[in-house]
């Protein structure tokens, strides 16, 4: 099933700027100038304007965290689109091989101005802010989060939602802090506490983020799955293989009680390309299971991008847009999720996050 057309981004000047940062960062011996680099890159690639918009006044000088020596390669990348200054660093460091790498593994991530952008733009026919309804992936104090279940449903409150889902880590990831069942029971009872206190208001719903085994399995047995109301289930290992683990992901969309593939790449920005599959298959057996392939918000992920994204709209498939937030102050990256979705051209109609709770929950149990 076609859906319409997509929209390619525009130009994204801060994503460029950021990533000749980066590099430069890649080329210094020093920890201390290494990080003051990164940290540049970060702060343009957060802007909500295209950096070019404050190069009048002195504006440049004002962005925090971007001093002189970064200046300097802000103002030549506008001026050429690329930094002599930068080139010269990696040349002379040894580690063009390595730049190159993480050049590769950016593609598809959008600056923060492009996520206002597409935001506002009003010829995108994906699902608009005021569509969203509720986050289905965050993660609190009980696995690798910072907030209490309370604080969380608050924060989604004040952003206008009617409902969340908590997935903190299941226990087969010990790594992130994987919650254990009698600990996930004592969760469960201060979740009921919370809606019980909402009255109606709000609601949170009890889920979990289990993880993909190496054979597509998943470390949460059928009858613990049970317990849960939303199972998003993700890949957090041989995300750096170059192989195809295409029979991986459809053994883990084939599980029973799954309702959301989450992150499905579980690529991180410059840093790992995430899971090679036929990722149209893969699509394909989630659209005939009924299983929300997501949109995981978190800047450094973005995974689904828009361009996979639009390769599952046309198989079919609904889909999940999440922050992935692990403190409220990271909610805001469910909006990541929505540019990448109205890029994409997702209709409000496939997003399940959009859907009445009633909806919802129908969808979850079935």
């Amino acid at each position: 099933m076609k859906g319409p057309e997509s929209m390619a981004p525009p130009t994204d000047t801060n994503s460029l700027v950021a990533d000749w940062l980066l590099d430069m960062a890649a080329a210094q011996e020093s920890d201390q100038r290494r990080w003051g680099y990164k940290r540049a890159a970060a702060a343009i690639r957060n802007l909500e304007v295209p950096i070019e918009s404050l190069r009048a006044g002195h504006a440049l000088q004002k962005i925090p965290h971007v001093g002189p020596a970064s200046t300097r390669i802000v103002l030549e990348v506008l001026d050429t689109g690329r930094s002599a200054i930068v080139e010269q660093a990696v040349a002379d460091s040894g580690r063009g091989a390595e730049v190159e790498r993480r050049q590769q593994l950016r593609s598809h991530f959008l600056s923060r101005a492009q996520v206002v952008a597409a935001l506002r733009n009003p010829r995108l026919r994906g699902p608009a802010p005021s569509e969203y309804r509720g986050d289905l992936q965050m993660h609190s104090e009980w696995s690798d989060g910072v907030e209490s279940v309370a604080a969380l449903a608050e924060g989604c409150r004040a952003r206008g939602y009617e409902y969340c889902a908590v997935t903190d880590h299941s226990h087969g990831l010990p790594i992130a802090g994987g919650v254990s069942m009698a600990d996930v029971a004592r969760q469960h009872r201060a979740i009921d506490r919370v809606n019980v206190a909402q009255a109606g208001r709000f609601r949170i719903l009890k889920g979990i983020e289990a993880n993909i085994l190496a054979d597509g399995t998943l470390d949460l047995s059928l009858d613990e799955r049970a317990q849960f109301e939303v199972v998003v289930a993700a890949p957090h290992s041989k995300l750096r293989r170059a192989e195809d683990q295409t029979p991986r992901m459809l053994a883990a969309v084939r599980q029973p009680g799954v309702h959301i593939l989450g992150h499905p790449r579980g690529r991180m920005g410059g840093s790992r390309p995430g899971i090679t599959a036929r990722w149209p298959e893969v699509f394909a057996e989630a659209a005939s299971r009924d299983v929300a392939v997501e949109i995981d918000g978190d800047p450094s992920r973005q995974d689904l991008d828009h361009a996979l994204a639009r390769e599952a709209l046309d198989a079919g498939c609904v889909f999940a847009l999440d922050s992935d937030a692990h403190a409220v102050d990271q909610l805001p990256y469910a909006e990541t999720a929505l540019a990448h979705a109205r890029l994409a051209g997702i209709p409000a109609a496939r997003v399940i996050n959009c859907w009445p709770l009633g909806q919802l929950l129908d969808w979850l149990r079935r």
